[in-house]
């Protein structure tokens, strides 16, 4: 039987602007690399670095319950003019992050 995975922690925040700025930029690049770019892209990133911003200021530092939060605020974002939902943002978020702390991530090995 295989071992479950390890929750990953985030290291404590020490900059929460710092740390929205990066994702908020990171996520939109990456929001306009995956198809086109559109204008929403920019809300999309804005919004989901905000719900990361003020989970972190809460005090939330692990991965998994991040990526919850992202995805349960996100769901009253309206995706009508996006090809992205919320489940996709979320794991993008939780991808970048885990490219930015040097994890590799596999094929679920």
């Amino acid at each position: 039987m295989p071992e479950p995975l390890k929750p990953i922690t985030l290291p404590p925040v020490e900059n929460p602007r710092q740390e929205g700025e990066w994702l908020q930029t990171a996520l939109h690049d990456w929001l306009d690399r995956e198809f086109i770019p559109e204008a929403v892209n920019a809300e999309i990133a804005e919004r989901a670095s905000q719900i990361f911003v003020r989970q972190r200021m809460e005090g939330e530092n692990d991965l998994g319950c991040l990526v919850i939060a992202i995805v349960t605020e996100m769901e009253a974002f309206d995706f009508s003019k996006s090809f992205f939902g919320e489940f996709a943002i979320a794991n993008a978020v939780s991808d970048l992050l885990l490219d930015s702390l040097g994890y590799e991530r596999c094929c679920g090995h």
